[in-house]
This record gives structure tokens, C-alpha cells and sequence, in this order.
């Protein structure tokens, strides 16, 4: 039975192949709606965690038709649940970059809101890892907030977090809730992850959603999971460590 003010954040392991990560999705999106969750939350890349660019842009699908966007627009009106996609990668006007984009669909599968991410990561990790994420990818420029059956949701991806502004302007614009779909790196996250999280509740009075990736997925890539929900007061009131799985929140 699902209970009007839960919410499922996902913790993924995702990796290069599409159609394994879609039906991984699918089975914590089941699992959500069995634990009556209203809402559920994928993190960024949950999709495509890509072997390099190159993929990443043959992946990248047109707005509003592709096998991600449909297949997850499936799941969401079969399980009759809403959907938060944490990003995937969709055409831009220039062939060498792709926006990193989050859609919220609702129980009919319908779309309802999308957000390009506007931040984008470019950084050398002390653990080796280099990431240069504006080589490949478009900014966003809306700052967008939507209505869900948990009221006004404030829309946001991973490196976001790092600029408290982006969360000023979508509490101006009404959002209760802010939701971070995310892919921290394990160095960067073990660091700052918990406590930027907490800082934008409280800065905000809001609540705050983080479904993230977690674990190694290439050679190149570790991912720091803990995903979290975060009160108003900036108390963490859900939160999953360093395994794939489904985490509820109320």
C-alpha cells in the first residue's frame, strides 16, 4: 500500500551496458512501489556509466523518444509510481556534447519536468581520477522546480550541490524538497558528500533526496554512494552505505 509521503531513493552499481542497468532499475522500482513509496529516485548515470564519450554520445537519446526515456515511461505507468530519472544523456545542438539530464515522470509515465544540469565536473582526484566533464557535455541554463504528489521539488544533479545559489533560487521558486541524483567520486564524497547535503536543507528549510551511484564500475570510475534523505533541519533520516539496494524515506 503506498503511503502519500513516502519517497525510494536507488542506490545503483551501473555500468556500460543499457539494457542490464534499465532492468536493474526496474527491479529497485518494483521494490519501491512494494514498499509503498509514492516516488521513487535513480541516481545520475543510472542508465549509462559510460566506457568513455564516445558512448555516451551514441547513447544520447532526442527529448522525449529513446529506450531509456520509454522504457523507464513504462515502468512508471505499469508500477503506477513517479519517477525521478537522475540523468541521462540527451541531445544537445552541438554533436560533441550532451546534456546530462534529469525528467520526472508521474504514474501515467508522462513526462513532467526536465533539468539540464548546469554544473558541470572538471577535476583531478588525489586518488588519479581525472574528470573533464564540459569536453563532453552541454550546461544547462533553467533552474526548474515541479509539482509532485510530495509537493514542490526542486531539481538538481551531483556536482550541483557544490554551488548553494542553484538551491536559493529553487526554494524562491516554491520547491519544499530538493532532490541530487548523484555520482560523487569516492574521494571527493567521503569528504564533503554528507555534510553539503545537510547545508542545503538546513540553508533552505527544505528537504533534501540524494540517490547516488555506488562501488567501482571501470577503470576509471568509483563512485561513493551513502545515499541519504535529509530533514528540514538538516537530520539525516534515511541512509544507505556502500551496497546497491533501495532506501525509504518519510
Amino acid at each position: 500500500m503506498q503511503n502519500s509521503r513516502r519517497v525510494a531513493l536507488v542506490q545503483m552499481n551501473s555500468g556500460d551496458d543499457i539494457a542490464r542497468n534499465l532492468h536493474s532499475a526496474r527491479e529497485y522500482l518494483a521494490a519501491a512501489k512494494d514498499g509503498g513509496a509514492v516516488l521513487a529516485a535513480l541516481p545520475e548515470c543510472f542508465a549509462l556509466m559510460p566506457r568513455d564519450a564516445n558512448q555516451l554520445r551514441a547513447a544520447a537519446e532526442e527529448f522525449g523518444d529513446g529506450e531509456i526515456q520509454n522504457y523507464i515511461g513504462e515502468v512508471a505507468a505499469k508500477l503506477k509510481i513517479w519517477i525521478i530519472a537522475g540523468s541521462l544523456p540527451l541531445q544537445s545542438d552541438d554533436p560533441m556534447r550532451v546534456f546530462n539530464s534529469l525528467i520526472v515522470y508521474d504514474a501515467r509515465g508522462q513526462a513532467r519536468a526536465r533539468y539540464d544540469k548546469i554544473h558541470l565536473f572538471d577535476a583531478d582526484i588525489a586518488n588519479g581520477e581525472s574528470h573533464n566533464e564540459t569536453a563532453y557535455t552541454a550546461a544547462g541554463d533553467s533552474v526548474e522546480v515541479t509539482d509532485t504528489p510530495l509537493g514542490k521539488i526542486g531539481l538538481s544533479i551531483c556536482y550541483d550541490l557544490r554551488f548553494p545559489e542553484l538551491y536559493r533560487a529553487l526554494a524562491a521558486a516554491g520547491a519544499t524538497a530538493m532532490v541530487v541524483p548523484a555520482a560523487f567520486t569516492a574521494v571527493t564524497g567521503a569528504a564533503h558528500w554528507e555534510v553539503l547535503l545537510r547545508a542545503r536543507a538546513i540553508e533552505n528549510s527544505c528537504y533534501v533526496i540524494a540517490p547516488a551511484q555506488v562501488g567501482t564500475h571501470n577503470q576509471k570510475r568509483q563512485t561513493y554512494g551513502h545515499s541519504l534523505a535529509a530533514d528540514p533541519w538538516g537530520k539525516i533520516i534515511a541512509q544507505r552505505t556502500d551496497k546497491p539496494g533501495v532506501l525509504f524515506a518519510d
